[in-house]
């Protein structure tokens, strides 16, 4: 890889590390409401992306679906899970992703699972207990349990994509958008109350927060990664995008708080290897399920 792209590459890790800590504190520390804040973010990004939306995804029914699955609610069930959740904890359980799409590979798509794919599997599904244990026995938060659906609703949306003819990323980014606010807004105006209040009370930082999480981090880092993914093999950025989850867990221990002892330590470093084992296969499932963002 060229210095120039793999700085690019770097860039675009860090900001979908850094955009993770920044969820948890919209929703976590300022109570923003998640489904308002995904909903928001969503309408900022569809009102830049409108000349995209033409011509219109084949079939329909199936771009719809993957934008009601990796928008709506990969990032709804993302923000639930952040306001109990730590950003460490939850980029180490994302990466159940990984295993999830290449068990529903197997399911739809008709792919074997070899050994070194289970032998991955296992060491991923290992390092995300280790994380969740206590003396006590496993201890999975109501916030984790919603960030495994993240990571579910995330696979299942990366399988259909799939199977999609190759879809510009501005206009993906378009139609996620577009199909993701008005279940998020309807959503957000039956369960949440005193969104707006909450937003104003926070002033310009929440501004500059939309801002962040709209343009930088779903236009400008999601296309910066697609066009590298035009110009090298996934095999290649698979492992390089792992750089995500451990700048997540630097940016939750420097701005959040995050308790990083020896136990998160080796349940990372296990899932982790688990996680680059699959990415490594010959055919991989898809590199975009090792951050724990999804366009």
């Amino acid at each position: 890889m060229r210095p120039r792209d793999f700085l690019l590459l770097v860039a675009v890790c860090l900001t979908w590390g850094l955009s993770n800590v920044v969820s948890k504190i919209v929703v976590g520390q300022w109570h923003v409401p998640p489904l308002f804040f995904a909903a928001l973010r969503f309408v900022m990004v569809a009102v830049v992306t409108l000349p995209w939306l033409r011509p219109v995804p084949r079939p329909f029914w199936r771009i719809v679906a993957v934008g009601l699955l990796m928008g709506a609610g990969n990032f709804a069930l993302l923000f639930i899970g952040l306001q109990t959740a730590t950003p460490s904890a939850s980029a180490v359980v994302i990466q159940l992703g990984v295993p999830f799409t290449t068990l529903l590979s197997v399911v739809i798509l008709g792919e074997r699972i070899h050994w070194r794919r289970g032998l991955g599997i296992s060491l991923t599904l290992a390092g995300v207990i280790l994380v969740v244990w206590n003396p006590k026995g496993i201890a999975m938060s109501t916030g984790l349990w919603f960030i495994v659906a993240c990571a579910a609703a995330g696979s299942l949306g990366a399988i259909l994509m799939k199977q999609m003819e190759n879809v510009a990323p501005l206009r993906f980014q378009a139609w996620v958008a577009l199909v993701s606010f008005t279940p998020l807004a309807v959503a957000s105006a039956l369960f949440e109350h005193g969104q707006v209040a909450s937003a104003v009370a926070v002033g310009w930082p929440f501004i500059v927060t939309m801002l962040f999480s709209a343009y930088v981090v779903s236009l400008i880092a999601h296309t910066t990664y697609y066009g590298l993914i035009a110009r090298y093999e996934a095999n290649l950025l698979a492992p390089l995008t792992l750089m995500t989850p451990l700048a997540t867990i630097s940016f939750g221990v420097m701005l959040t708080g995050d308790q990083l002892d020896a136990r998160m330590i080796a349940g990372t470093v296990l899932a982790l290897t688990g996680v680059l084992i699959v990415a490594l296969r010959r055919t991989p499932v898809t590199p975009m399920l090792i951050r724990t963002e999804h366009p």
